[in-house]
C-alpha cells in the first residue's frame, strides 16, 4: 500500500491545505493529515478542534485518515509504513527551506519528500495569515472552507 503523510499546524485549515489533500488523495493509496502538536506554541485552535475540522472537511475523501504527532515526522512515518511525505510550496522561498528538511529526512530514514505546487489563487494563503486578516476584520470566507470559516469567527467573536 502507498502512504504518504500531510504534515502541519493547520491552525486553521485553509482551501489550499484542502486542495493539497484532494491531489495527493488521488496519488496514494492513503494519505494521513498529521496535525504538529508543538508544546511550546498556543494556537489560535486546540490540536483537537483541528483535528476535528479536518475530518469534516475530507469526509468526501475515503483515504485520507486525520491524526496527530509531536517529535520527528521520519519517526512517524517509520512507525506508521509511510513512504512519502508530501509537501504543499507556494514560492521559493518555501522550497529552500523544505529542501533542506527532504534532504535530511531521506538521510535519515529514506523518506522520500514529493513537493507539491499550490495553485495560483492558493499561492500566497497561509493560516497565519489568515487568522491575522480575521482579526482584523478582513472577509476571509472564501479562503476557508465553509465549515472552518465559520468556527474561526465564533472563535474571533465576530459575526461573519
Amino acid at each position: 500500500m502507498r502512504r504518504a503523510v500531510c504534515p502541519g499546524s493547520y491552525d486553521p485549515p485553509t482551501n489550499g491545505h484542502l486542495d493539497i489533500l484532494e491531489r495527493a488523495s488521488s496519488l496514494f493509496d492513503e494519505v494521513v493529515v498529521a496535525v504538529l502538536i508543538n508544546k511550546n506554541k498556543q494556537g489560535l485552535f486546540s490540536v483537537e478542534e483541528r483535528m476535528e475540522m479536518l475530518r469534516e472537511v475530507s469526509a468526501h475523501l475515503p483515504n485520507v485518515r486525520i491524526d496527530s504527532w509531536h517529535g520527528l515526522l521520519v519517526h512517524y512515518c517509520q512507525q506508521n509504513d509511510i513512504q512519502a511525505i508530501v509537501k504543499g510550496l507556494r514560492a521559493i522561498s518555501d522550497f529552500d527551506y523544505e529542501l533542506q528538511m527532504a534532504q535530511m529526512n531521506q538521510q535519515l530514514t529514506g523518506v522520500e519528500t514529493l513537493f507539491m505546487p499550490t495553485k495560483p489563487p492558493n499561492s500566497f494563503l497561509s493560516s497565519s495569515l489568515v487568522k491575522e486578516v480575521a482579526t482584523y476584520g478582513g472577509n476571509v470566507s472564501h479562503l476557508l472552507p465553509e465549515a472552518v470559516h465559520k468556527r474561526l469567527v465564533q472563535r474571533l467573536g465576530q459575526n461573519g
